[in-house]
């Protein structure tokens, strides 16, 4: 079973709260380089630094996991790459209108009001982690430098794209605290 981190809604508490533009949440440098591929996830500072062939390629602002979610520090490799990935746990429900009636659903516990539904979260660019459901995706990240998700690491849109377009099975990501 999946355990993976993605909603495409997220519950914020009430408030207003600014966008943050693209360029707000990476700086890539990566252009020309070539070699292996290291990630470096920093859980503190909810920011992963990537090298290429060994020198620095850029930076890209993640959510990882939220309270009683916490994403594991440790030495991992991608084992997986899936570019059209969905969760099997989390989600949303959605009334027989498809109004969004609980926008952090977990199938494990929540049930679709007659004649709605569950629809499982979108992973895209999916590079699993571990095999119980830990994963950096592309996915929301609505406060940067926040904890936002139920374990995985998401990245800004862009930047899931191009990491999965250039790691491979084996790429190492360090996740460091």
């Amino acid at each position: 079973m999946l355990c993976s981190c993605a909603s495409d809604e997220v519950a914020y508490t009430p408030g207003v709260y600014a966008q943050p533009s693209q360029a707000d949440l990476f700086d890539w440098q990566g252009y020309g380089l070539t070699g292996p591929v290291k990630i470096v996830i920093n859980l503190t500072t909810q920011r992963a630094d990537i090298y290429i062939g060994g020198q620095y390629a850029g930076w890209t602002a993640v959510a990882t996991g939220k309270a009683g979610f916490g994403t594991p520090a440790g030495d991992y490799t991608i084992v997986e790459k899936v570019a059209d990935k969905h969760s099997t746990i989390y989600g949303k429900i959605v009334d027989a209108y498809g109004n969004t009636v609980n926008p952090d659903a977990d199938v494990r516990r929540d049930r679709p009001p007659p004649g709605g539904q569950f629809v499982f979260a979108p992973m895209p660019n999916w590079m699993r982690l571990t095999w119980t459901g830990i994963g950096m995706h592309a996915g929301p990240i609505p406060q940067p430098g926040t904890p936002a998700s139920h374990g995985c690491i998401r990245l800004p849109d862009e930047m899931a794209e191009a990491l999965f377009d250039r790691v491979q099975i084996g790429t190492p990501v360090e996740i460091v605290r």
